[in-house]
């Protein structure tokens, strides 16, 4: 999978996502990076790439056209005429692991990341495919968000995690949350592994991790209850288990 990146500071998302598991299925080459530094395609000589918005107010918007040249040196690149384009903004769909999964089944996936007061709304309305948040909150720009979701995609693409397995299990793939982990020591401050972890049986070790993704979601998450696939015995669980 490909991940374009349209941004003014191109070398904040590489350090980002050029560590750790992204970075690992970068050198695999099972995920690649592409940041383009919007400010290449400005045609001004001091490389500007915002200007006053019309009608007045504060701060500044960034212009058109270097966003235009820049996704279109993408689509040259990749030598497709039409691009999945995510726009960060406050005002998009906030993401989600389902989100995530949609995204990963993209060859080529455009990022745009917003500076300033914002992007003038003639180049969003041409290009942009998807507008997405991260959440109920204002950031400085794009970059971060970009970042937060490249790495959740990349979770979903095959290979990048070294056990595909475990990305079954991790919280939100069922509406659930994940359950407790525990490692060595077997003891640690008074405090130990529950017996059933030790036991070697994993019938009862998956009841056991089932039930506690039960009751996390419950304390913590209850909206999330309302949308996960439930068994009967699931039900039967919870109603036998009230909120203490």
């Amino acid at each position: 999978m490909n991940f374009h990146v349209m941004t003014l500071f191109p070398e904040m998302i590489r350090n980002g996502l050029e560590e750790s598991i992204t970075g690992r299925a970068m050198n695999k080459n099972i995920i690649s990076l592409n940041t383009v530094n919007i400010r290449d395609f400005s045609q001004d000589k001091h490389l500007h790439v915002d200007d006053y918005p019309y009608g007045g107010g504060a701060g500044m918007v960034m212009q058109p056209g270097p966003i235009y040249r820049a996704f279109e040196s993408i689509k040259a690149q990749t030598g497709k005429d039409k691009l999945r384009l995510v726009y960060l903004t406050p005002q998009g769909s906030v993401f989600n692991q389902n989100m995530a999964k949609d995204f990963a089944k993209e060859e080529d996936l455009v990022f745009l990341c917003g500076h300033y007061e914002g992007v003038d709304e003639r180049i969003l309305e041409m290009i942009v495919t998807d507008y997405v948040s991260i959440g109920d909150y204002v950031l400085t720009g794009g970059e971060l968000p970009a970042m937060v979701m490249i790495d959740a995609i990349s979770r979903m693409v095959p290979g990048v995690l070294s056990n595909d397995v475990s990305a079954e299990f991790e919280s939100f793939s069922d509406n659930l949350l994940e359950y407790p982990q525990y490692t060595r020591p077997e003891e640690f401050m008074g405090n130990k592994v529950p017996d059933v972890l030790l036991s070697g049986h994993h019938a009862n070790i998956d009841k056991w991790r089932r039930e506690q993704s039960l009751l996390r979601t419950r304390k913590w998450r209850p909206d999330l209850l309302e949308k996960a696939e439930l068994t009967k015995k699931d039900i039967e669980f919870l109603d036998k288990n009230p909120i203490s």
